[in-house]
């Protein structure tokens, strides 16, 4: 069984995480930039009230603005275009998208609560052995890092593609996912180097919630050889500097 979640064919209607609900006084937005990267924080928002044990409660929304390199957006379009004319008439990457936020939430939490039997038959056999090693040496506030809940994926892009046939004339596509998510875990102050981590209190006057913002690469790959069952699997996962 690998991810079927994204077969052939799959689409999922869900919210746009880009929503922006009308608010007649802004919520306050405070952000430390430690690293360099192409994503903005442009705005907080509040959204239609979420209730509990403890009484209503107002729900904070972030919306996320990404700034695609133009070249790789260029170049991505091309290789869609090819997997359509030559692999799957019925490929949308739009389709693709919604499928690999709902694998990616799935395995982050699999990940995190170091289910790795959980993952065969989703993730590279190869890949398992060395994901449970690298979670085992992990802190218990960095396996927590790792979850990444549908609500808390804030962006998502395509990041690369490769289309490729080996030896034995077999036909493989690639697709390479990176995914922004925010996290509650308790992180060490200072920045890992080189990771991209947004830290952020978003409130009202008098309170607040401190959350980073985190990225992840996770890699997809098919196989479409004739005969072959239409799933993908993931071949590669980073998560910032807690997975490399």
């Amino acid at each position: 069984m690998a991810l079927p979640l994204l077969r052939r064919g799959y689409c999922c209607r869900l919210p746009s995480l880009l929503k922006i609900t009308s608010h007649p006084k802004p919520e306050r937005l405070f952000l430390t930039r430690p690293g360099n990267t192409q994503l903005s924080l442009v705005g907080a928002v509040s959204s239609p009230r979420c209730y509990s044990s403890d009484g209503p409660r107002p729900h904070q929304k972030v919306m996320v603005l990404g700034i695609p390199n133009p070249l790789i957006w260029v170049r991505t379009r091309f290789y869609y275009l090819l997997i359509r004319a030559y692999f799957d008439k019925e490929f949308r990457i739009e389709e693709f998208t919604e499928g690999a936020k709902q694998a990616f939430a799935h395995v982050s939490r699999l990940l995190s609560e170091c289910q790795f039997d959980a993952l065969e038959g989703l993730v590279a056999q190869d890949l398992v052995a060395k994901l449970e090693e690298k979670c085992n040496l992990l802190q218990e506030s960095h396996k927590q890092a790792l979850l990444a809940s549908p609500d808390n994926i804030m962006y998502t892009t395509p990041s690369d593609v490769g289309i490729y046939y080996d030896d034995d004339g077999r036909k493989f596509v690639s697709i390479l996912m990176r995914f922004w998510y925010l996290t509650s875990a308790r992180l060490p102050d200072d920045p890992m180097e080189g990771s991209r981590i947004f830290k952020m209190a978003l409130g009202t006057e008098g309170q607040s919630e401190s959350k980073r913002l985190l990225t992840a690469n996770y890699e997809f790959q098919r196989e479409f050889t004739k005969g072959v069952a239409p799933d993908w699997t993931i071949t590669r996962i980073e998560h910032s500097k807690l997975l490399d």
